[in-house]
């Protein structure tokens, strides 16, 4: 009596629907990537001075500043309000994509997906 090579008798019934499950978990994280690409976060510095924005592409749409922090004789602080900002809304970009897309791929980490 010949015996199966593969524990739990799957063989190719088995293959066959581990890459159907793949191919409907590849095709979910592309349209939660759709998704997210279209979502905004938004980021302040300066107690709400500087408001940047930003999409789950990880592109500035929007910086909004208070005319009451503009004082021309200190730019550098603007310059750093202005950083600030627009770092956190990309660090919240970033985050809001991994969370979306771990909800797809269960919390495991796909190399060079986002």
């Amino acid at each position: 009596m010949a015996r199966n090579k593969f524990p739990g008798g799957g063989g190719m019934g088995n293959m066959n629907n581990m890459m159907k499950q793949m191919q409907k978990m590849q095709q979910e994280m592309q349209r939660v990537q759709e998704e997210v690409q279209k979502k905004e976060v938004e980021a302040t510095s300066g107690g709400g001075a500087v408001t940047a924005i930003a999409t789950g592409k990880k592109e500035l749409v929007s910086i909004k500043i208070d005319p009451e922090v503009v004082d021309p004789d200190d730019v550098e602080m603007m310059e750093d309000l202005v950083l600030a900002a627009v770092n956190e809304a990309l660090r919240k970009a970033e985050e809001m994509v991994a969370e979306e897309m771990g909800k797809v791929t269960g919390g495991m980490n796909v190399p060079g997906l986002f």
